[in-house]
């Protein structure tokens, strides 16, 4: 009887080993916390709202615009016609971003900041103005932003990938004037290790105070490279 006894545990015990030894959970490695990210941007700008930031601003009464004109927009009164010679619509910067707590996976802090080019603009008022024209050429601008980091990064050079939302303020130079802006950016992309690509959109407010208070509205939209440690 005893040695049915041991045969029946040693053989319920060879049952129950694979099946304990399947049941194992499986933990991937977790990627290293990055804290520094050095990119680099191509950015393709749009104007926003020009009609009214800053033509209406300049010139003091509703604009409109125009279609199969030499001109691109009118005055209410009619009475002065609106150029616009140029609006560039390529930029490019350099900036860096710090993950004070690291980014691995998961939400994280990301502080911004940023250098950047900005389009020239040339436009010709015909008709009555406070100026014959508007310029804003050899465009700077330096900003600085925080927000907040989603990450899902892999470990080595797998793929990983990310969003983020950043807002903050910064500082315009132009061959003109220099003023102060605003923004938010959102955005997203792949890693491959520790090289990313993103694109983002960004919506970007520069204000200056001559020749009269006024704005300009700005739209970049940016792809990213990235090289992250």
């Amino acid at each position: 009887m005893l040695i049915q006894t041991i045969a029946a545990l040693s053989i319920a015990g060879a049952i129950a080993a694979p099946a304990a030894a399947q049941s194992t959970v499986y933990r991937p490695n977790k990627a290293r916390r990055h804290f520094i990210s050095l990119t680099y941007d191509w950015q393709f700008v749009q104007p926003y709202s020009f009609a009214k930031h800053p033509l209406e601003e300049l010139l003091g009464q509703p604009v409109s615009e125009v279609h199969l004109q030499d001109y691109q927009y009118v005055t209410a009164d009619g009475l002065t016609k609106i150029t616009v010679l140029e609006y560039g619509k390529r930029a490019h910067g350099i900036g860096a971003t710090v993950y004070p707590f690291g980014s691995s996976d998961g939400a994280t802090l990301a502080i911004r900041g940023s250098l950047e080019s900005m389009p020239d603009i040339r436009v010709r008022f015909s008709g009555p103005a406070l100026l014959p024209g508007y310029q804003l050429t050899g465009g700077r601008a330096m900003d600085i932003g925080a927000g907040l980091e989603m990450s899902d990064r892999s470990p080595g050079w797998g793929i990983g990938g990310h969003a983020f939302v950043i807002g903050g303020i910064g500082r315009a130079h132009t061959d003109q004037m220099d003023g102060s802006r605003y923004f938010g950016e959102g955005g997203g992309g792949i890693m491959f290790g520790p090289i990313g690509v993103d694109l983002s959109f960004k919506y970007v407010v520069n204000r200056f105070d001559a020749p009269v208070s006024h704005s300009v509205h700005m739209l970049p939209i940016c792809v990213r490279g990235s090289l992250t440690f």
